[in-house]
């Protein structure tokens, strides 16, 4: 060892490796970090999922749609009319909208996967996405880090977003 050269402090305790890193999303053995907050890992549990509301805008309209086919359908049998079976052709191809209006929200806004957990005695909202993937590979690197943390550390650092593909 050179007594003139000054050697570099190095901390007592190493740096954590990512268990997974993404803009804005950060897993280590130490910590869950998404969106600015931090939660340290010792501090999490009874960790459980749950699925979002549906969304709002698909709700109504299939509501008013509804609403609409079920009040045409009750002015038309009170009033006497007999119906053609083109019009009960076209009032059975109207009842079919509402069922569209459904799956083509449910395809464009999913509902969302959420992460909640007890975070130092308070049921909270760790982390949501509408991206079943990232959910859970978000969700599967925090059980690893409660391993981890639960083992006193790892024995060598995992393998951190690769894609075989």
């Amino acid at each position: 060892m050179n007594a003139t050269r000054p050697q570099p402090i190095t901390s007592a305790s190493p740096t954590p490796t990512p268990l997974y890193q993404q803009p804005g999303i950060l897993v280590t053995s130490e910590a869950f970090v998404v969106a600015g907050r931090r939660f340290p890992v010792r501090d999490l549990s009874n960790l459980r999922t749950a699925r979002g509301p549906h969304d709002r805008l698909t709700m109504r309209s299939v509501l008013v749609t509804g609403a609409v086919l079920g009040s045409v359908g009750i002015a038309m049998s009170f009033s006497g009319a007999t119906l053609s079976p083109t019009a009960f052709l076209l009032l059975g191809a109207a009842a079919f909208v509402p069922i569209a209006l459904v799956s083509f929200g449910h395809r464009m806004r999913p509902r969302a996967y959420e992460l909640w957990g007890d975070y130092r005695g308070m049921t909270v909202l760790l982390f949501s996405s509408d991206e079943e993937r990232e959910y859970g590979q978000v969700t599967r690197a925090l059980l690893r880090a409660k391993e981890v943390y639960r083992m006193g550390g790892m024995a060598s650092p995992p393998l951190v977003n690769i894609y075989p593909w």
